[in-house]
Parts: structure tokens; sequence; C-alpha cells
């Protein structure tokens, strides 16, 4: 487990796991660190997709089914232990719900709660047609990037950090391209799911979320752009919802 799930703050006596997949060229460890933010009750791991960090020289993944696959069969052994909820933000949010959904019709295991961030439902008209820029040259890949407010700014200010962010992100946009969602006919999820958004992000349809699952549905807006989570006092919100959605849920649960 210990390639594709990263947990720095190991907490034997948690009550539920949180397990939270990154955005789109990103990395496990900055969801590593939030096992420091929650109190003892909840274990954070945080996925590690092929192509960075520890995994550097193995092959990107090349679609959505062979990253759910992946991360699947290194949480099965472990999601029976105890309650989990995922939480992912931006395409890390559509990795999240793939995994979720394929847990749910294979093993017939769910999460207790799926949190989303920053970006519209799978299946949200807004996402189509997908147009194509994984196949832009490295300097109009950037340029739309920063247009689109999709890169944190410290690595479009550095171009040796570019150079190496560059590879992941496209391999990752690439994934995104070819993952296509229908709407369902009925509700796939019967957990709860809570949307976050930055306020100053581009707009997304996250009312659409609702149409997958017949759990409770809420959306939160923090200040900030598509990034708003790596602000300190968004992070201390972001924690406080989810340990409230947790705790409900184990209340209701015994």
């Amino acid at each position: 487990m210990d390639k594709v799930i990263s947990c720095m703050y190991k907490k034997p006596n948690a009550t539920t796991r949180l397990i939270c997949f990154p955005w789109a060229g990103g990395g496990s460890i900055f969801f590593a660190n939030w096992g420091k933010l929650f109190d003892e009750s909840v274990e954070v791991y945080s996925v590690r997709l092929a192509g960075r960090e520890s995994r550097s020289q193995e092959p990107f993944a090349q679609n959505m089914d062979q990253i759910v696959d992946e991360v699947s069969q290194s949480l099965l052994p472990h999601l029976q232990e105890k309650t989990f909820a995922f939480f992912g933000h931006s395409m890390g949010s559509f990795t999240s719900f793939a995994t979720a959904l394929r847990l749910k019709e294979k093993y017939g295991l769910e999460p207790v709660h799926l949190f989303v961030s920053g970006v519209s439902a799978p299946h949200s008209k807004t996402r189509y047609p997908i147009q194509r820029r994984s196949d832009m040259s490295d300097e109009y890949f950037l340029h739309w990037m920063a247009g689109s407010g999709g890169t944190p700014v410290e690595v479009l200010q550095n171009k040796e950090a570019a150079k190496l962010f560059i590879p992941p992100l496209k391999a990752d946009i690439r994934v995104l391209e070819s993952f296509i969602y229908e709407k369902p006919a009925a509700h796939v999820l019967s957990c709860g799911l809570t949307c976050f958004d930055g306020a100053s992000d581009n707009p997304h349809d996250l009312e659409a979320w609702k149409d997958l699952t017949s759990g409770d549905f809420n959306i939160y807006k923090l200040p900030g752009d598509h990034f708003y989570l790596k602000d300190p006092a968004n992070q201390k919100q972001l924690v406080s919802h989810v340990t409230k959605y947790l705790e409900n849920f184990e209340m209701t649960y015994l």
C-alpha cells in the first residue's frame, strides 16, 4: 500500500479514514500533511499516482480505469477495518468519485461521505465537448493553465519547476480528456456528498453533483481561487466541515 497510499501521521485508534485524491499534476504530500490537522479520530491517507514522487520512474496512467484499478486494489484490504470517506480536489474529485463507484459496484463498499472540490460534476454539460489540451506545446500549455487558474502560481513563476510539473500535468489532463461519464438514470451512490469551491475560481456546475447520490448534499464556497484550499484559514474551515460530517455519521450510526 505504501507505494500508492501515503500516511504520514498514523493514528491506530482513529475511527475513520479520510482518503484524499490529488489535483492534476499533484502528488501526495499536500494532503498527507492534513494528517496533523485532524484530531485522533481521523487518519488521513493520500493517494500517490504513478510518475511522481517515489514513483517518478513509473509510467503515467493512461486512463481513469487504470487509476481506479490501482487505487481500489491498494485500498481494499484496509476499507473494512473502519469507516472511510473520500476527499478530492479538481481531477481528484473525478478519481475519488470513480473509485467510490467501483468499490460500490464491485465490492459493496461505499465511503460514508464524498467531499469534492473545485470542479463541475463529471456528467455536467459544462465539460462537453472536451477540448484536447494535452497535445499543446509546453509554452501554450502553460499559458492556457495560467489563464484557467489550474496551476499553482509558484510553479508558473519558476521555469525549472514548470519543466518538472508539465509531464505529470499533461498526463493527468490526457486522462481527464478521455474520461467520459454520462448522467445516470438513477442515483449511483447513497452517501452524503459535499462540494467545496473557491469563490473567485472559474464557475463550476456544482449542483449537478446532486444527480449522483441519494444522500445529503451541500455546497460551500470559501475565499480564493482554484487553489483556495492552500490557504491556512481555508484549510481550517475544510477540516472543520469534514470533521462535522464524519462526527454526525458516527452519531447516526451509533
